[in-house]
């Protein structure tokens, strides 16, 4: 009986714990020349992000304007990223968005 009630109580903490946490995305990466911009966010095994898109989005489209860019759209989903990891396996993630630049044709 201490077993299964143990188990419970890990199992229950191990739920408060994956509580949801908000997360903005700030850009990492990307490439001018190419019309890319990575926005990203850190995250633990065990949370689960909300993310406001609308401003990951907002931040890729200044940064493609400030390039010579019309405008933004997210490209290819998004790119997990294992930071750090213990005997269990990964524990801290870097989860990355890319965003395609487009019009505009050449970046000034």
């Amino acid at each position: 009986m201490g077993r299964i009630l143990s188990a419970c109580l890990l199992e229950t903490f191990l739920v408060a714990a994956g509580c949801s946490t908000n997360k903005t995305l700030t850009p990492t990466g990307g490439s001018r020349l190419d019309g890319t911009v990575e926005m990203s966010y850190e995250i633990g095994s065990l949370q689960k992000a909300e993310i406001n898109m609308e401003q990951g989005l907002t931040s890729a489209r200044e940064r493609c304007r400030a390039w010579g860019y019309s405008d933004a759209q997210p490209f290819g989903g998004e790119r997990r990223t294992c930071q750090a990891s213990n005997s269990y396996g990964s524990i801290q993630h870097l989860v990355t968005v890319t965003y395609q630049c487009l019009g505009g044709g050449r970046p000034r």
